[in-house]
């Protein structure tokens, strides 16, 4: 999310004042009616790491969304679009919820439907989609038998359960507090596509703001997917052999780079 114009709080993106000089790619890439693809940041983030390799630098891709991550360092390939059917998918998304076609998913690819869960409403979409065009599986797994696109350390940080999910409660009311709602008010005179709106704390804080929910209430359910969304992204990530350090570790940046230059 941290791609769109504008969605600074409820991504936390770090300010350019804090960024001390290192240059940033694939920030503030999209307006917020755009619809992100995955396939869209595999190409630009691939040309981004080229070119930083060119200057004769060493590209750190951080994140992050799992999927996103994996489809540049895996050799990930995407089944084309079909807009009718696609059209057709998402009215059926905002009339009947992410429920029913997850059950549809499940009955039609369950390793997909394990992987994508029951709430993200977008990839079950995209899922079914690509079900419908093709005839074959989704295959949201890993191409495990191909080479990687590129040769790449793998850093873990970790941190105990209950000081993360601390850390993930303080954030979400963090948000509230610097200005969440006014963030989300300027963004919707501009306009918010499908995407950005579904993004977790926006999604919430359109509704506060349309009186669907209390602010305890947006908060509290921004809280409780961020956990979920950490937990998915621990999953994820447990398919790779990674070095695992305790983020708090004070050796934490000379270790990593010691080992990038031995990898």
């Amino acid at each position: 999310m941290q791609l769109y114009r504008g969605m600074d709080i409820g991504t936390a993106k770090l300010p350019v004042e804090e960024r001390r000089g290192v240059p940033h790619h694939l920030l503030d890439v999209l307006d917020p009616t755009e619809e992100a693809s995955v396939a869209a940041y595999q190409m630009a983030a691939r040309q981004a790491i080229e070119g930083i390799e060119s200057r004769g630098a060493v590209p750190l891709l951080v994140g992050g969304s799992g999927l996103y991550v994996s489809s540049v360092i895996q050799q990930f390939s995407f089944p084309g679009t079909d807009a009718a059917v696609r059209a057709r998918l998402e009215e059926e998304l905002a009339t009947l919820g992410p429920g029913i076609l997850f059950a549809r998913l499940t009955e039609l690819d369950r390793y997909a439907a394990a992987s994508i869960g029951p709430h993200n409403g977008r990839r079950i979409v995209r899922a079914l989609e690509v079900i419908e065009i093709t005839g074959k599986p989704f295959g949201s797994g890993l191409p495990e038998d191909e080479p990687p696109w590129r040769e790449a350390s793998i850093i873990h940080l970790q941190a105990p359960r209950a000081e993360l999910v601390q850390r993930l409660d303080a954030r979400a009311a963090g948000m509230w507090e610097a200005g969440l709602l006014d963030e989300v008010t300027r963004l919707r005179e501009r306009g918010l596509g499908t995407t950005a709106s579904r993004a977790i704390g926006y999604a919430q804080a359109i509704a506060e703001l349309d009186g669907e929910l209390t602010t305890a209430e947006a908060i509290e359910q921004t809280a409780a997917l961020t956990r979920r969304y950490a937990r998915r992204q621990v999953g994820w990530f447990r398919r790779y052999a990674a070095t695992v350090y305790d983020y708090d570790d004070p050796d934490l940046v000379a270790s990593a780079l010691l080992q990038i230059r031995q990898d």
